[in-house]
């Protein structure tokens, strides 16, 4: 499997990144192997699914990003699941985490954002871990974008569980008005779950049209990351990304400092 570039500034204010987006089942199951995978990556940002929501969950969270050697941006128990996690790398602007309505008798999912800098380059970012049910699950794509258009930014990205494979409605839908990573610049596996014997991608990342996509998939045989650890740090399998963030206009018309 060919190297994915690494992340760096380029002479124009241009931010070379690696996103990884992870559902990690509540941190059931290995923690030490799910630590183990996210700091092999080398992510500037993680997005994540299915953070913990009870008891000392900010604690359980704020474990798992210092043993990452990332910090933990916004979300967890106050977006019913998803949460950002980040290197020291991002200059945070602003976070906000995001309710979505309650249908009864379903579970509550909700939207981790934020707004960061890499750099001159600016970056909406979306969490989401949509839901199990067809319809809502369409509804609730609606609101991403809406969302993902509302953050007032150039350039973003939004990842997660879609609990729908490509040819889905919900999925056809972010990808209309998105790049859908993966099928952009495909590397490493494509199958996200389950984890133990994947079958089906159900966990995407997608950018906005000029953020340039440099790889996408599932980082096996990635150094550092074993196939042992895979399945037992969650039973999803992570989707990492190595993204190419244009400057944004003031930083291109100002030059070099």
């Amino acid at each position: 499997m060919p190297p994915l570039p690494n992340s760096g500034t380029e002479p124009d204010g241009s931010a070379v990144i690696r996103v990884l987006s992870y559902n990690i089942r509540s941190m059931r199951d290995d923690t030490d192997a799910l630590a183990r995978v996210i700091t092999a990556t080398a992510p500037d940002l993680v997005l994540i699914q299915e953070a913990p929501l009870f008891f000392r969950w900010r604690k359980k969270l704020a474990r798992l990003a210092r043993a990452a050697d990332l910090v933990t941006l916004t979300g967890g128990g106050t977006a019913a699941g998803p949460a950002v996690l980040c290197s020291l790398r991002a200059t945070v602007e602003r976070t906000e985490d995001v309710l979505l309505p309650l249908t009864p008798g379903h579970h509550r999912r909700g939207l981790a954002t934020a707004v960061v800098r890499f750099a001159g380059a600016r970056l909406g970012v979306i969490s989401c871990h949509l839901s199990l049910h067809r319809n809502e699950r369409y509804d609730q794509g609606g609101m991403l974008l809406d969302r993902l258009a509302g953050l007032g930014v150039e350039h973003a990205i939004a990842g997660g569980d879609i609990n729908e494979r490509p040819d889905g409605p919900t999925f056809a839908r972010l990808a209309a008005t998105l790049r859908d990573c993966r099928a952009t610049a495909p590397w490493g596996a494509e199958h996200t779950f389950p984890a133990a014997a994947p079958d089906r991608r159900i966990d995407a990342l997608f950018a906005t049209k000029a953020v340039e996509v440099l790889g996408c998939g599932v980082p096996e045989g990635l150094p550092g990351i074993t196939e042992n650890d895979l399945r037992a740090a969650t039973d999803h399998l992570p989707v990492l990304a190595a993204l190419r963030i244009p400057a944004n206009q003031r930083t291109r018309e100002l030059g070099p400092f």
